[in-house]
């Protein structure tokens, strides 16, 4: 691994290490390009990783104090916030269940699509799909993705079997084992998968793809990256012209230094890296750093979500095999007849006996409540992955009084559904129950969302600088030399799971920052 002295000013600082950052850095030092990441968390692999939902949670998660507020039933449920956001090296790669897939074209257009709705702050992406198309193509290849590059998919288990029973039965067309960033063979070094069936708690095949063991590991072997691990970055700094020069940050023993920079890029997610730009206001920015749009944290999305459980005549034991075993995507195009904009996949998820029992029905307790636990061998069960409205209200802000560790204000995230997103739900809960009834269900189950779904928005891209925070690169309106690197640069948030065009994006930014850097623009 390379080192780099706290004052050189050459480096690219990159501040997070997931799908992203991770990505990006591989990109750029392949380029020859030095770069410094950080990672505020430690590093893990896959024999350290442990096969228990809950350790595993303390192990990887982002455990470090929230607040949610909001009409969302979370603020209640949990006000502190437990997201499996993850907090080491790959980020949450490292938990995440592998599922890829692109964007629709309309879903980059969604203003355009969908028209003006009432309380949603809709805006078109400055890039559409035929421009992230050779972009996609490359992530797929360098992630494994199923179902391309001649890679076969997944086995089907239990779980997608009942869900391909009765989704075929009820005239659903396009349900297959999806496309999973999962070798179903050996590829680029890495194991097969196994359906160990333990895909959120790091993959210990390393069959899965993740920054830590794929990305990291080959810009390490380029001589031109420094991995920093337990460094929190608490600031990014700029000079009197408002361009960035580095970053302050912590070390493991709580120790502040600051690291110059040529190029300054934030991949923390879509909580972490809004939080870091209102932390880095100045007298220059008193709102936060390239906020003069004040939308630095607004337009958080999160995907309309929610679980369908059926109890099966015979047991499933649905957490046997890969965690997202299978998809239906019938319903991710848009079509406002069914009463909401945009569309929703479903997907098969199963959760263990400790997190089924937190969120089968939070607070719930008593003879109904043990009844419906008592058929957990039996349950099949699907996730909702819904296109939810960007709402400026719906956002992340920093605490009054609370503190974290280094004396930061920590993030408030707020969140309400929109109507069209309560529609979408309804809708999903309908289907996914009649996909259960037509396999021969005995029973379904509504399980509202959870704390921990996927993250977007709040420093979304856009054409204008006053309607958003980073341009059509990522980079920001207002500080040259700053660019956004992770999910919170989603304009919207489309049906599909973001990590696929994360890494795209990734691919595409890290030519852009070379090639200007080779020009003098950086």
């Amino acid at each position: 691994m390379a080192t780099f002295e706290l004052t050189d000013d050459t480096v690219v600082v990159i501040v997070g290490s997931g799908a992203g950052g991770g990505t990006l850095a591989h990109e750029l030092t392949e380029r020859g390009v030095d770069v410094v990441l950080f990672e505020a968390g430690g590093k893990q692999a896959p024999n350290t990783f442990v096969n228990d939902e809950w350790e595993s949670f303390g192990q990887l998660a982002w455990l470090d104090n929230r607040h949610a507020t909001g009409g969302w039933r979370v603020a209640t449920d949990f006000p502190n916030l437990p997201a499996w956001i993850c907090k080491t090296v790959g980020g949450s790669t490292t938990h995440w269940a592998g599922a890829s897939l692109r964007f629709q074209e309309h879903e980059f257009k969604a203003r355009d699509h969908y028209g003006a709705i009432d309380g949603a702050n809709l805006l078109d992406w400055p890039i559409d799909l035929a421009e992230m198309e050779p972009f996609y193509a490359r992530a797929e290849d360098k992630m494994g993705v199923t179902r391309t590059n001649g890679i076969p998919g997944l086995p089907g288990n239990n779980n997608f079997k009942v869900l391909y029973n009765g989704a075929t039965r009820i005239g659903y067309k396009t349900v297959h084992t999806g496309r999973m960033a999962i070798n179903s063979r050996p590829r680029d070094d890495r194991a097969s998968c196994q359906q160990l069936g333990f895909c959120f708690q790091g993959c210990k095949m390393g069959a899965k793809w993740s920054t830590l063991y794929s990305e990291i590991p080959k810009a390490m072997a380029t001589g031109h990256l420094e991995l920093r691990t337990d460094s929190q970055v608490l600031q990014i700094l700029h000079d009197s012209s408002g361009k960035a020069t580095g970053v302050l940050y912590a070390d493991a023993a709580g120790n502040q230094h600051e690291q110059r920079a040529r190029v300054v890029a934030v991949a923390g997610n879509s909580i972490e890296s809004p939080r870091l730009l209102l932390n880095s206001a100045s007298s220059m920015f008193p709102d936060g750093l390239a906020n003069s749009s004040g939308q630095v944290g607004r337009n958080y999305m999160r995907h309309t979500t929610g679980s369908v459980y059926a109890a099966m005549p015979e047991p499933v034991r649905m957490w046997r095999g890969t965690t997202m075993a299978g998809i239906i995507q019938d319903e991710a195009h848009h079509d406002d007849s069914r009463g909401f904009a945009g569309g929703y996949e479903l997907e098969t998820l199963s959760l263990g006996l400790p997190f089924m029992a937190a969120f089968l029905d939070p607070g719930a307790w008593g003879p109904d409540f043990a009844r419906k636990m008592e058929t957990y061998e039996t349950m099949a069960g699907m996730w909702i992955v819904g296109e939810d409205m960007p709402q400026a209200d719906n956002r992340v802000t920093l605490h009054g009084t609370d503190k974290d560790a280094h004396g930061l204000p920590v993030p408030v995230v707020a969140f309400t559904d929109h109507p069209n997103d309560v529609a979408m739900r309804e809708h999903a809960y309908k289907q996914g129950a009649a996909v259960y009834d037509a396999a021969g269900a005995k029973e379904t189950f509504r399980v509202p969302p959870y704390p921990s779904t996927h993250n977007l928005g709040t420093n979304r891209m856009s054409e204008r600088p006053e309607d958003g925070v980073v341009n059509r690169w990522g980079r920001t309106h207002d500080v040259p030399n700053l660019f956004i690197s992770d999910g919170s640069q989603f304009t919207t948030g489309a049906a599909e799971n973001p990590t696929l065009t994360i890494v795209a994006l990734a691919i595409r930014q890290a030519g852009h920052i070379a090639d200007s850097m080779s020009r003098g623009e950086l």
